[in-house]
């Protein structure tokens, strides 16, 4: 396995970056100390993945070599195990865009559909926290607005932990549900849409500059999550890009200047991909824009009156609705 996934190369390059680290005069560059630091740092972490997949690799093949019928259990959960850490690590490999390594902001807004869509959107929050639980992520609600009757009418989340945009990022677009309605006494069907947008967190390393004369910033009383102290001060921020007309909440913490820190970080991540999503329409020659309603969701989630998770991109289909909104949604990244 060594050979096959180049562990001996990530151990070369780290050794080289290493030599490069301990040069006294390569500390003239900060920007180049910071990028060989970053860039080593992940290399590490691909290293251990693939140290990970190989060690449990080899305890399989001993397992399989004792010919004990008694161990069939214990060897297939292992054979499982390995199967899925060689598949992480492997995917890792096929992230290539330099943003695919960041922290992820998901951004969920109900569509058409009313209180059944704010609903909805709640449904997909879940989802996209259970996911980040089974990778191992952090997750952070910076911002919640709950629906009027049930539900949410946004929320904004940023998932933290390496290739967690690179991981997430292709759930953006329109999520479709279909389902009996919980708030419809006559028990119909009812068809809800939320739109979920998923960009890269960006970090002081990105150039994306903000001209403090082109924001509004605005306090407001939180209505979040963090219990009575911050309802009772001003401490949630409100900032508007006004070239752009972009506008950002943040009443997670406590303290004000931790809200506006956050926010000014989402501002400066939704510029950046603001700016990356011209450029790529202009190299396309085209503009893709979609209604959040019915003929553009990108997956449908049907409840009733059979159950079906089906990607309409890649085609895949999962007959275990409940497993992917509880987070197991691996077979459509």
């Amino acid at each position: 396995m060594g050979g096959c996934f180049d562990i001996d190369l990530f151990e070369k390059q780290i050794k080289q970056i290493d030599e490069k680290l301990s040069n006294q005069d390569n500390w003239k560059n900060m920007e180049f100390m910071k990028s060989a630091s970053k860039q080593k740092g992940d290399l590490a972490f691909k290293l251990e993945l693939f140290n990970k997949a190989a060690g449990s690799l080899n305890t399989l093949d001993e397992f399989i070599k004792l010919g004990d019928s008694s161990l069939y259990s214990e060897i297939k959960e292992l054979s499982a195990r390995t199967k899925a850490e060689i598949d992480n690590a492997v995917r890792i490999l096929k992230f290539t865009d330099k943003m695919d390594i960041s922290n992820a902001i998901i951004t969920i807004r109900p569509g058409a559909g009313g209180t059944e869509a704010c609903d909805w959107a709640q449904m997909l929050l879940g989802m996209y926290i259970g996911a980040a639980e089974k990778y191992g992520y952090k997750v952070e609600i910076t911002d919640k607005e709950a629906g009027a009757e049930a539900g949410i009418k946004a929320a904004t989340v940023i998932i933290k932990g390496k290739y967690a945009y690179g991981r997430l990022k292709t759930e953006s677009g329109i999520h479709r549900l279909v389902r009996i309605s919980p708030f419809d006494s006559s028990k119909r069907r009812h068809t809800s849409f939320a739109s979920v947008v998923v960009i890269p967190e960006v970090t002081d390393e990105v150039d994306t500059h903000i001209d403090k004369k082109d924001l509004k910033i605005d306090t407001y009383r939180s209505s979040g999550a963090g219990g009575q102290h911050v309802n009772k001060t001003d401490s949630a921020i409100r900032i508007t890009h006004l070239p752009t007309g972009i506008v950002v909440t943040c009443q997670n913490e406590r303290s004000q200047f931790k809200n506006k820190t956050t926010a000014l970080t989402i501002l400066k991540s939704r510029l950046y991909e603001r700016e990356n999503k011209k450029r790529k329409e202009k190299e396309a020659g085209m503009v893709d824009k979609k209604a959040n309603e019915w003929g553009s969701q990108i997956r449908s989630y049907v409840l009733f009156p059979y159950k079906m998770v089906k990607d309409h991109r890649t085609g895949i289909i999962s007959h275990n609705p409940e497993a992917v909104l509880s987070g197991d949604i691996d077979q459509f990244l």
